[in-house]
Parts: structure tokens; sequence; C-alpha cells
């Protein structure tokens, strides 16, 4: 059995990674595996985040339904100030008791 000459045999410092062709050192694989592990608590955070942002949102929707309430009471509450002091206001007197 002979080998191909055109063929390079591997060498033990590098290895191919198959998904890009390219040949990487064994110590550039271990840290890219490192870098691409998931941190085990990042889904539960970013569920609880999502809660988090929901319930803002719904809070913050609350206080503007608030807000615009408390707006239309005082407008109510101007308009009857006014009313009730143009019809308190006592005419002039004439002089002559």
């Amino acid at each position: 059995m002979t080998t191909s000459p055109s063929a390079p045999a591997p060498s033990s410092s590098s290895r191919s990674n198959g998904a890009s062709g390219s040949s990487l050192p064994q110590w550039r694989l271990w840290l890219s595996m490192l870098n691409w592990r998931r941190d085990p608590g990042y889904e539960q955070r970013k569920m609880q985040h999502e809660q988090q942002m929901l319930q803002l949102r719904s809070e913050t929707e609350q206080l503007r339904q608030e807000n615009r309430r408390l707006a239309a009471l005082q407008s109510r509450m101007d308009a009857l100030l006014l009313n009730a002091d143009s019809c308190s206001q006592t005419p002039p007197g004439t002089g002559s008791s």
C-alpha cells in the first residue's frame, strides 16, 4: 500500500474543522469550543427579562390610562369651578339701601 504523494499527511498540531475547511491548531479548536458554549442560565435570565418588560409595559399602560382619567376629572372640576364662580358673583350695590 502506497500513499498518494499529492495528499499531505495530517500534522499533529492542526486539524481540519470541516465546516470552513480551514485548519486550526488544537488549542484554537478548544478555544473556539469554549467561546461557543452557551451559558446555562442564559435562557432563564432572558425569559425573566422578557417577563419584566411585559410587566413594565402593562404598568406603563395602566399609568397612562389613570393619567388620562385624572386629566378628564381635572377638566370637569375646572369647568365646575368656573361655572360656580360665574354664578356666585353678586351684582354691585346701587348705593341706596
